[in-house]
């Protein structure tokens, strides 16, 4: 947890590539339809795998226009910077005004893999003869340091740049460390976010865990059987709410809080209390200086498994009380699947639409409801807020990684400040 600044850090642009379509547009169009983008999906071959579903970024036309020194990217690479110019476009920044004043700070759980698996699948059939062998460019931005470094050298930024992989949560503390940082006055912008694409890696390992539905994923249902894997980027630009209005900027929303915890309790399964994630949640709260009634909705985790859907629940239920039969919940998972890293950026991309919009987006009315979850779900069709002030979202990953961000509507006026 931070210290809070005498100026609010508010997001002044947002930008996003998710299996809705390239753009803010798509995708929350997508989003208020309350339609999964899960189903069938061609990246790789998966017919060895007992699942066959998952959200793909449908990527013909941007491939197609890849040139150059793009070529060298890899697809979450291209995802990154995609997503990071219109966040910079829609923020209507002039990057180069801010030398090594900007920062960037992304979140991944995989990088350049699927490339990497490209290359080698190509070399094991050129060592068999059975073709020529590939090229390095495939490799060229293996490393888990692509997206972000991909970002600054497109965006000419020429501060610091950090990346963090801790799996799930990743792009949720990734937004946290641009948030402290902008705070601190080590940067005056931040691009902030994350991108993965999908490879045979996290598809192998999640089917071996049987961690996989068959079906589009169905978070805190009674029939969920696990996780829908999906792609996409989704980035924020963070700045001081002084530096924002003095460019005649518009803000967006306000980054009110952060925390991150670990459960410390094991590798993949979470705490089945919750009890790092009630943490997480409580610290981010203490960090926004916000009451739990003051929260007006949750974007969970909600990933679809059994585990982590009712750990998530005991979490919730241990900080709001009495208030979460009444609380509106939401899992954009539901909707675009399951990002790795890049999930808690999107997610809080997503929350801040929600804000902005007055309405939380729904989850797909598939299933039935489980009487052990007791939470209000949102679901079949958006629910409009009589108030949309604060909002939670919440990311819990492998290895017992909690964290929490707070977003307020730049409409309400921080009483912190």
């Amino acid at each position: 947890m931070s210290d809070t600044p005498s100026c609010p850090i508010v997001v002044t642009g947002l930008g996003a590539v998710s299996p809705f379509g390239w753009g803010l547009g798509p995708l929350w169009d997508g989003l208020r339809a309350g339609l999964a983008a899960i189903g069938p999906f061609d990246r790789f071959d998966h017919s060895g795998h007992r699942t066959h579903v998952a959200a793909q970024v449908d990527t013909s036309a941007e491939l197609e226009r890849a040139r150059g020194k793009r070529r060298r990217l890899s697809l979450a690479d291209r995802f990154a910077v995609a997503a990071a110019r219109e966040a910079v476009a829609h923020a209507a920044i002039d990057l180069g005004r801010c030398g090594d004043r900007t920062g960037v700070y992304f979140g991944t759980s995989t990088g350049g893999m699927f490339e990497t698996e490209v290359y080698l699948e190509a070399l094991f059939a050129a060592m068999a003869g059975r073709g020529k062998p590939p090229t390095t460019r495939l490799i060229a931005s293996q490393q888990n340091n692509g997206p972000g470094d991909a970002v600054a050298r497109d965006l000419g930024i020429g501060g610091p740049v950090q990346t963090v992989s801790a799996a799930c949560a990743s792009g949720a503390m990734a937004i946290g460390d641009a948030l402290r940082a902008v705070r601190r006055g080590e940067v005056d912008v931040a691009i902030a976010g994350g991108a993965d694409s999908l490879c045979r890696l996290t598809y192998a390992g999640f089917n071996a865990l049987r961690a996989v539905d068959a079906r589009a994923c169905r978070p805190f249902r009674g029939e969920r059987a696990g996780l829908s894997l999906g792609e996409g980027a989704a980035v924020l630009v963070l700045e001081t709410l002084d530096r924002a209005l003095a460019r005649g900027a518009q803000p967006v929303a306000i980054v009110a809080g952060e925390a991150a915890t670990c459960d410390a309790h094991h590798m993949t399964a979470p705490h089945p209390e919750g009890m790092g994630a009630a943490e997480a949640i409580r610290g981010a709260l203490a960090d926004a200086r916000l009451a739990p009634s003051e929260i007006d909705f949750v974007n969970a985790h909600g990933t679809g498994t059994p585990l982590n859907d009712a750990a998530e629940c005991a979490a919730l239920i241990a900080v709001f009380g009495d208030r979460v039969p009444g609380l509106p919940v939401t899992s954009t998972k539901a909707l675009v699947g399951h990002l790795l890293g890049t999930a808690g950026a999107l997610e809080a991309l997503a929350t801040i639409l929600c804000l902005q919009k007055g309405e939380v987006h729904p989850m797909p009315d598939d299933g039935t409801a489980d009487p052990a979850i007791r939470l209000r779900l949102v679901l079949g069709r958006p629910q409009p807020l009589a108030r949309a002030r604060h909002a939670l979202s919440t990311n819990l990953a492998f290895g017992g990684a909690n964290a929490a961000l707070v977003f307020t509507h730049h409409g309400v006026e921080d009483r912190a400040h």
